[in-house]
């Protein structure tokens, strides 16, 4: 990884400039495919943020007023960093013993009530000591940004008890004050429910509400919760009692929606007015509508799909027509979606959920940004904002899922410093 200090940086005849600006709102329906797009583009920063943005010839002047380090992208395609609004970046291990078991015919809920599943993944962390939990996550966020993520989300969920909770958010704490990339805490006890609490539900969702949260809370851990309301998991009742005491204690919804089975979830994220509702992949044509009236951001995982080997697909054309805020993201974890590649995402996103290029890339970052209430400054090139940037080695956007299964990222700048580059780049 290369550190670079400059204080200004000078990204000039760039094929392909995807801007992405436009109004300070998600976007929707045809908005989708809007990326501004400047031919022969260059950026200018300035410390952490951008300070213009237009054509190479309009801010050479500037650049060499400012002693600016100029990086040439010629042939390249710059865009805003990804943001990933949903990953369980921090766990112990693998599950590569579930993944086999499903390639032998074992269903998601068979191989759970074998022992497999979150579960196991629980009993690892309870295992794992804090370093170890860091050092693993730190050579994930390597990957994360060697891929072009800058910012993601990170959840807690494989404690499924109050001080592996927090173990996992001293984690989150601990990765945060030394990574490069921005990490966005959520609290996500409601995952499963612990072993201890078998036939019990309501007694561990009464723990995490007088217990967890407030603790949480007290030492301002997270900024987010988060509830799995599905089968095997929680009903709309217990996530709404948890998604209630979060917000009394000033965390922002999200919620697990829709993914197994159809509960009604995204309707009490529509309630809550949640930040987003995940997964979604068994909607109706009513919840859809709710979906797309609201200002909740339907945040698609087709990561998880594809690794457990699923034949449908989230209805990503029927949400985007009905007007709803589509994002997309990784859920990196280790039981059901182990990529942290969101180039590779994006593929699946125009392959399996029949969007297009245009839409994808906006659904993973100025969209993903607004599921973040982060958009004020990322998601988008634009001045005042922070200089959160990747170059990507082809010369027509189309290319990056087009290319499926292949890193095309030459460089990501976080903040004006640029964190990654590939070795033969400069």
């Amino acid at each position: 990884m290369l550190l670079c200090t400059a204080p200004s940086l000078f990204f000039r005849h760039v094929e392909q400039l995807l801007t992405l600006a436009g109004l300070p709102c998600p976007r929707r329906g045809k908005a989708l495919s809007q990326l501004g797009i400047i031919a022969d583009g260059a950026i200018l920063t300035q410390g952490t943020c951008i300070l213009r943005v237009g054509s190479t010839r309009g801010l050479e002047a500037e650049a060499r007023r400012l002693k600016a380090e100029a990086v040439d992208c010629r042939g390249s395609v710059v865009m805003p960093g990804f943001v990933d609004s949903h990953t369980h970046l921090v766990f112990a291990g693998s599950r590569v013993g579930d993944y086999e078991k499903r390639l032998q015919g074992k269903t998601y809920e068979e191989i759970a009530r074998a022992g497999g599943g979150i579960r196991l993944s629980a009993q690892r962390v309870r295992q794992a000591s804090v370093n170890s939990l860091v050092r693993q996550a730190e050579g994930f966020l390597k990957q994360f940004a060697a891929h072009g993520t800058t910012t993601l989300e990170v959840k807690t969920g494989y404690g499924l008890e109050v001080t592996q909770e927090l173990k996992l958010l001293e984690a989150i704490r601990r990765l945060r004050q030394t990574s490069d990339l921005e990490l966005v805490p959520t609290l996500f006890a409601a995952h499963a429910l612990p072993p201890e609490y078998a036939g019990r539900p309501g007694a561990y969702i009464e723990t995490v509400v007088r217990e967890l949260i407030p603790r949480v809370a007290r030492r301002k851990l997270a900024e987010f919760i988060d509830c799995f309301c599905d089968r095997g998991a929680f009903s709309v009742e217990h996530c709404r009692r948890v998604l209630a005491a979060g917000k009394r204690q000033g965390l922002i919804p999200r919620l697990h929606a829709e993914q197994l089975t159809r509960t009604g979830a995204s309707h009490l994220a529509v309630e809550v007015e949640a930040a987003s509702a995940d997964h979604l992949d068994k909607l109706t044509a009513a919840d859809i509508r709710a979906l797309a009236r609201s200002q909740v951001v339907a945040t698609l995982l087709p990561g998880a799909n594809f690794h457990l080997g699923l034949k449908a697909y989230p209805p990503a054309r029927k949400l985007i027509d009905a007007g709803a805020i589509v994002a997309l993201a990784t859920d990196f974890n280790p039981g059901t979606s182990p990529t942290l590649n969101m180039q590779f995402i994006l593929s699946l996103a125009c392959s399996a959920l029949r969007m297009t290029p245009a839409e994808a890339i906006s659904a993973a970052t100025i969209n993903a940004a607004h599921a973040l209430r982060r958009a004020d400054r990322l998601g988008s090139l634009e001045p005042g904002k922070q200089a959160d940037l990747i170059v990507m080695d082809l010369g027509d956007y189309r290319e990056i899922p087009y290319y499926f299964g292949v890193n095309h990222c030459r460089m990501t700048a976080k903040a004006g410093r640029i964190v990654w580059e590939r070795r033969d780049c400069r």
